[in-house]
């Protein structure tokens, strides 16, 4: 697969990722943390706001691969 491509999807599935991840860790806190003290928010909100950064990792990694040789 052609670099420029690569970096293309990669930017597309980063985006997703951020999008989806953030309104699904909004949901589940409006949810989850409905009567809680202050701190639980605070350690939600830190657990989650890392957390993301796991699967764009990967995303990126795969992003910068190496590039295809074409002889």
């Amino acid at each position: 697969m052609p670099v420029r491509l690569r970096k293309f999807i990669g930017t597309i599935a980063i985006v997703s990722l951020v999008i989806v991840y953030a309104l699904t860790a909004t949901i589940l806190a409006t949810l989850i943390l409905d009567n809680r003290p202050w701190w639980a928010a605070l350690l939600y909100f830190t657990f989650t706001g890392v957390l993301w950064i796991v699967p764009a990792m990967f995303i990126i990694k795969w992003m910068a691969g190496p590039p295809v040789n074409r002889r």
